[in-house]
């Protein structure tokens, strides 16, 4: 009588004396398919990366970074993520991304929430009557701006304000504040000088906002237009004629110390 073979699960291999166990192919494709389960389901309800393109939120966010958004922190009543994952209500000073006419996306921070009171004396914030303490923010040297510094105007100075919100503006104006309609959110660049934001087109309706920034996983080197500092030591390089080391011109197409840089 024969003696009957077991045919083992998994392919065996010996290495060096260990023996190996290999996935047999259903099994690799499994693995494979529930890897990408995984990803889609992070992508559609929780992440999904972003590019800064811009200066307005310098130096939080720098041109060139590379963001890693939540996208279900935020998820309105009766989304199917809100039963799956943690969320919460908008805060005072959140950095959150939303829709936009143009772009179709922003990011900015949240500095006044639903019935706020707000103004903007020689560009610094109050709200209720109180500072706001805002260490995230920078005011790089500018072409001095009465409307921007002094907000809300009286006077129409600046064509770059959307007339349509000039309007709106004058009539939530009381006493030199602005008033905070309901579901709506009043948003600013950290880079106070060089950000197109709620003084210039308005609020930011609840329902248009949809991600919170979480994490910096990539960032290119990129030079700031903003930053005079900055561009007066590139300058002063260029100038000298200063040759970079090969090492150097290697890894300096990234911000290397910014990759998984929480953003806050």
């Amino acid at each position: 009588m024969s003696t009957p073979v077991q045919v083992p699960d998994k392919t065996e291999r010996s290495f060096s004396g260990l023996r190996v166990q290999l996935p047999t192919v259903p099994e690799a494709f499994a693995s494979l398919l529930q890897t990408i389960v995984v990803a889609l389901f992070l992508l559609t309800f929780v992440l999904q990366p972003y590019l800064i393109p811009s200066e307005s939120m310098e130096h939080t966010l720098l041109v060139g970074d590379f963001l890693l958004v939540n996208k279900q922190v935020y998820a309105p009543d009766g989304s199917l993520s809100r039963w799956l994952l943690p969320y919460r209500e908008v805060v005072r000073g959140d950095i959150v991304v939303f829709h936009h006419p143009n772009p179709p996306f922003l990011v900015k921070r949240v500095v006044g929430l639903p019935g706020d009171r707000l103004r903007i004396e020689d560009g610094r914030v109050t709200v209720n009557g109180q500072p706001l303490d805002e260490p995230y923010a920078a005011f790089e040297p500018t072409a001095s701006n009465p409307f921007r510094d002094d907000f809300p105007g009286t006077e129409y100075t600046d064509p770059q304000v959307d007339r349509t919100w000039w309007r709106q503006m004058q009539s939530l104006t009381r006493d030199g504040e602005l008033a905070v309609p309901e579901d709506e959110y009043f948003v600013l660049g950290d880079n106070r000088n060089n950000s197109k934001d709620s003084r210039y087109w308005g609020f930011v309706p609840r329902e248009a906002i949809v991600a919170r920034p979480l994490v910096i996983y990539f960032s290119l080197s990129r030079p700031s237009r903003t930053d005079v500092q900055q561009a007066a030591l590139q300058a002063s390089d260029d100038r000298l004629g200063h040759d970079r080391q090969l090492s150097t011109k290697l890894t300096g197409f990234a911000r290397w110390k910014r990759i998984f840089l929480v953003v806050h």
